[in-house]
């Protein structure tokens, strides 16, 4: 019989105030008990309601009726057969939304934890001795790959796995993309990111780094010069987008990606770091989703009092709930419907002050949201020495310019079909540099469909 317990089995964390203070991970994972008394929750619906919120497609009943008999390597067989990065993923995908979402058991009380699961798994499979995998069988083709986030190692994990010969170009001197670049340690720590990387590694996938398709090497001369025969695009979002308000190019203005770039991938808050990053005293942040969570949290480990500014209310906050709860509980403040419109200068080409316009909703448009529109005459002033930029991000235009035939949209992003495949023939694309800055799921998702439609294209070729 299904344990019945309305509630999920609490993750346990650090407790706020000792955790704004370091940067190791927050939450500390589920024991064994914890998770098969969690797993006994599941009724194994025969319908699969949660798989259908899994971009995915994880068998999820599956592997977590494995986990309530306690058999964790046969749930970690089960995972890894959709998913190549389930340590990733069982910590930063945003389950409430998807495969949680779906959940029976939410309807009359709490969801299954489906994400501790399939974190606890993974976290579980790595903890034990190693043994050396098999190589797929190589099937004499070879396709290249472009980027080594999220959905360029998904693409990357499959066509391995179908005996393709894959080589990874990454930009940066460190593989893992934005889950080595963006995500802090103390949400996702970068030894899980390099496990998992290893993991494809030893499967036989190489990986450049210090390779920039478009300056080292391009898209034309990989397929023409060197016998790529297919080339998947996943070079993310990673240019930064401002507000053009007066002030943004005073000293102590940061884009939230170079702030969590030096923070993450340099190290910047150790003290010897080689690529310092200011230690505010006031911070203010602008934006409210995941990727101004991620700053702000990381302001305050580095000793700021920080205030988040967004002009829409809570309840718009496109961020995670289970960040913006975790913000909260280390004290950040956040100040809604307001809106910066000046950043102010000490008089030294530093920042000073950010004022910021009050808002206010208006009435619901055609598509039943409403918009922020300015309080006439009500502004306010926030002390400040850093302000970082978290508004979203584009598609890098490099990629773009310097490839015949790529089509792209006005913003940016790479024009794909629904399988990857780009206007170029053999190039497919997916993940942020098709959709814009999204999640990790959704980006493993369209690499997950691209490998497939490459397979087919390379075998009919």
């Amino acid at each position: 019989m299904p344990n019945m317990r309305p509630t999920r089995n609490e993750m346990p964390v650090q407790e706020p105030d000792v955790r704004n203070k370091n940067f190791k991970e927050v939450a500390l994972g589920y024991t064994e008990e914890q998770a098969i008394d969690e797993a006994q929750r599941c009724l194994n619906c025969k319908n699969k309601p949660c798989v259908t919120g899994c971009p995915v497609q994880i068998d999820i009943p599956a592997f977590i009726a494995e986990v309530a008999k306690g058999d964790f390597a046969a749930a970690y067989k089960i995972i890894t057969k959709s998913s190549s990065l389930p340590a990733v993923c069982g910590r930063v995908c945003p389950q409430e939304n998807q495969c949680e979402g779906k959940c029976v058991r939410g309807l009359k009380g709490q969801p299954v934890a489906i994400g501790r699961l399939e974190r606890f798994v993974a976290d579980w499979h790595n903890a034990q001795p190693q043994t050396a995998v098999e190589k797929p069988v190589p099937n004499g083709h070879k396709a290249a790959v472009i980027g080594s986030g999220p959905s360029g190692l998904a693409c990357a994990g499959d066509l391995i796995k179908k005996g393709y010969d894959v080589t990874v170009f990454e930009a940066l001197h460190v593989a893992g993309g934005v889950l080595s670049y963006g995500i802090p340690e103390f949400r996702l720590p970068k030894a899980i990111v390099q496990k998992e990387i290893d993991g494809l590694k030893a499967l036989g996938v190489k990986v450049e780094t210090n390779t920039v398709v478009g300056r080292t090497v391009s898209i034309d001369e990989l397929m023409q010069e060197e016998g790529f025969e297919a080339v998947f695009i996943g070079s993310g979002a990673g240019l930064p987008r401002f507000m053009n308000i007066p002030g943004e190019n005073l000293s102590g203005v940061y884009s939230a990606n170079e702030f969590l770039t030096r923070i993450n991938l340099m190290k910047a808050y150790k003290e010897d770091s080689s690529t310092p990053v200011q230690h505010g005293k006031k911070a203010v942040i602008v934006g409210g989703g995941n990727v101004a969570m991620d700053a702000a949290r990381c302001a305050k480990r580095l000793g700021a009092d920080v205030t988040i500014v967004y002009r829409r209310t809570e309840t718009e906050l496109p961020a995670r709930a289970e960040e913006v709860e975790h913000a909260k509980e280390e004290g950040i403040v956040f100040r809604f419907l307001t809106n910066p419109v000046e950043i102010k200068s000490n008089g030294q080409g530093w920042v000073q002050s950010v004022v910021c316009q009050e808002m206010e909703l208006s009435e619901p448009d055609a598509s039943g949201r409403a918009k922020p529109v300015p309080k006439e005459g009500a502004f306010v002033e926030i002390e400040a020495d850093c302000v970082i930029m978290s508004i979203g991000t584009s598609p890098n235009p490099l990629i773009k310019a310097t490839t015949e035939g790529l089509d792209t949209q006005k913003w940016g992003g790479i024009i794909a079909d629904e399988d990857g495949l780009t206007s170029k023939t053999g190039v497919y694309a997916g993940g942020d540099a098709v959709t814009g800055a999204a999640t990790v799921i959704l980006a493993m998702g369209a690499g997950k469909k691209a490998a497939a439609a490459m397979d087919e294209y390379m075998q009919n070729k």
